[in-house]
């Protein structure tokens, strides 16, 4: 089980410094990635950089740990244009980008961005098909309903042909999001409670299986808080993860109310309590 960390932007808001020293200790300890979440326009005074920006400034200051926009609302965007910018993030990171994808619930988002809310699923599939031949194909020509690109490419293309592709959705995903990554996905993030992973697994196997494709090719992710409410118990969660062998798992020190000194050493407490260790992780 490779095992990251949740980079806490909300909390450190405008100290990059802060941020960089976040990124470059979790690389230090042996943290495999970092995990930063994507909203466009937010109501109230919630603060949240642009993850696709932010991440190609924390490549630059890194070497070597993942880096995991989680989720971009991809209908939302426009296909070509955030294919060409997940492509420069790649290249520009040595490969090391794992873009995890989502549809996201905000009808008010997709209104200030010009994109349909009500057939942001469709569309997503759609869209997962053109990016992958975007990253893998100089030249293209498709004809969607929403997009067409006719005799064109990128330049360059990413280093990772296809880049990796992750899905998340809220809690216990329905029938679509479950076809969505049993057909399209690298991995998924685990977002439903433990009781309810073996069913949620069975039934996304069932949809790999069916598109022609083996359940272990599709890996998993879920997210620990090392701080806040559940504190106490988050060693025991890691265990009870780990034994139902997921492949990766996220640590957050977000909730905590901290400072940039409390997370860094958060950082590090939570990288010599880990059970089973950190560094055998990797």
């Amino acid at each position: 089980m490779r095992i990251g960390v949740s980079l806490p932007v909300r909390e450190l808001e405008d100290d990059l410094g802060a941020i960089k020293d976040f990124a470059q200790t979790a690389e230090a300890l042996g943290y495999t990635h970092l995990r930063v979440p994507d909203q466009v326009l937010r109501k109230g005074n919630k603060h949240l950089h642009e993850p696709m920006m932010l991440l190609a400034w924390v490549a630059a200051a890194t070497e070597t740990i993942e880096l995991v926009p989680s989720v971009i609302v991809l209908p939302s965007r426009q296909t070509a244009l955030f294919a060409k910018q997940a492509a420069e993030l790649d290249r520009l990171s040595g490969g090391r980008l794992r873009l995890g994808i989502g549809v996201g619930g905000s009808a008010d988002e997709y209104e200030a961005l010009g994109q349909d809310f009500t057939s942001r699923g469709r569309r997503c599939d759609e869209q997962l098909e053109l990016l992958k031949r975007l990253w893998t194909e100089d030249t293209v020509d498709f004809q969607g309903r929403w997009d067409r690109v006719s005799s064109a490419g990128l330049s360059p293309l990413p280093v990772q042909r296809p880049i990796p592709v992750w899905i998340g959705g809220r809690g216990t995903p329905g029938p679509a999001v479950t076809r969505r990554i049993g057909a399209h996905a690298n991995g998924w993030f685990v977002l439903c409670s433990p009781e309810d992973f073996p069913t949620v697994k069975g039934a996304i196997d069932d949809a790999a299986k069916r598109a022609g494709r083996s359940p272990t090719a599709i890996g998993t992710e879920a997210g620990v808080a090392v701080v806040g409410p559940r504190q106490a118990e988050w060693q025991d969660r890691v265990s009870g993860w780990r034994a139902m062998g997921l492949t990766h798992l996220c640590l957050r020190t977000l909730g905590g109310g901290l400072n940039a000194v409390e997370h860094i050493e958060t950082l590090k407490s939570a990288a010599n309590e880990v059970p089973g260790g950190l560094q055998s992780t990797n």
